[in-house]
């Protein structure tokens, strides 16, 4: 096991991909000398040369569709977006070509593109610079989508990503970006869960506690500052938004008979808002209470100095498991929560 930062965890998960197999490829603005914004492809252009870790112009659409060219050929390329709010400009390449010409050709093309995005808020960054548009591309059929939330996962779940025949965004949360945590390198993906599963991270049997990204981790502090009011919470983190592993999901909802959902993007037809719906659907019989969504707020990501209002946050979470638990002093109805 080493020790190592989210952030050198997937240039780890970038360099074993690289090394395992030939037609993988980087680009993306900065990634060469630089190393991205945030270091992650740092030492990757010395190591495997400017034909594989490609400096791009400022241009998102034509990363893109530079991409999918790639893709037709046969490689494996690895697009980094810079930041959350600069993936719009490629939105109509990656809904329009990414995401269909797999389908639209009886599988006789494959898009096996890996779409990195330093994502969401906490880091004081400018506008256009903290973004959580998750809920655009888990709305397009034919993408996967990934939102990581620790160092191992997020080295083993890119080098899945990259694998995979069909076309991921993966979002990496740029908070955790410095978050240190054991890393197993010699993880076999033969031996590693499905990119597609949800983990289990903290049992409990009274409220299920669903979050992704960043959000896992306000969640499992919320579920120990609960531990000591006597509630016991389960905590899952998705981390596949699409699809979703609604059996594990199943299984924990039908043993609590309550679930609360945390994310930082909009309530407004977000990731939470499908969840609970299918969930509903799924164990309507065995649920105690409504569910509850935990959300940003319905609004344009605030400047730097609000944010800390607009990310769900322990407090908020904790209002939410008393209100699934109908306990005293908890509120029917709160705003953005």
């Amino acid at each position: 096991m080493t020790e190592l930062t989210m952030a050198k965890a997937i240039t780890a998960g970038l360099r074993r991909a690289m090394a395992d197999d030939p037609k993988v490829l980087v680009m993306g603005e900065d990634v060469g000398s630089l190393g991205g914004v945030f270091r992650v492809t740092d030492g990757l252009q010395a190591e495997f040369g400017a034909q594989r870790v490609i400096d791009t112009p400022l241009a998102e659409s034509g990363i893109m569709g530079t991409a999918v060219g790639l893709a037709f050929r046969g490689f494996r390329p690895v697009v980094e977006i810079q930041f959350d709010g600069f993936v719009y400009p490629a939105f109509d390449q990656i809904v329009c070509q990414v995401a269909k010409l797999h389908y639209r050709t009886r599988g006789a093309v494959r898009m096996p593109i890996t779409i990195r995005i330093p994502w969401a808020g906490g880091v004081g960054a400018a506008e256009h610079h903290s973004e959580s548009p998750e809920a655009y591309f888990v709305h397009t059929s034919g993408l996967r989508v990934v939102a990581v939330s620790d160092p191992q996962d997020a080295y083993v779940s890119l080098r899945q990503a990259i694998a995979s025949d069909d076309p991921v965004v993966y979002f990496e949360p740029k908070r955790l970006y410095h978050l240190k945590g054991e890393v197993d390198l010699s993880t076999d993906l033969a031996d590693a869960a499905p990119l597609g599963l949800a983990r289990v991270v903290r049992e409990g049997r009274d409220v299920t506690l669903l979050a992704y990204g960043a959000m896992v981790r306000t969640a499992v502090d919320a579920a120990e500052a609960a531990e000591a009011e006597g509630i016991s919470i389960e905590v899952i983190d998705l981390r596949s938004l699409s699809p979703v592993d609604y059996r594990t999901l199943e299984t924990s909802v039908r043993t609590t008979g309550r679930v609360v959902i945390a994310h930082e993007a909009a309530r407004e037809a977000g990731v939470g808002a499908e969840v609970i719906a299918s969930l509903t659907e799924r164990c309507f019989h065995y649920l105690e209470a409504p569910p509850v969504r935990v959300t940003g707020h319905d609004i344009p990501y605030p400047p730097a100095k609000l944010e800390k209002h607009h990310i769900p946050d322990l407090d908020r979470i904790l209002d939410a498991v008393d209100r699934v638990l109908d306990r005293p002093n908890s509120r029917s109805e709160v705003v953005g929560s």
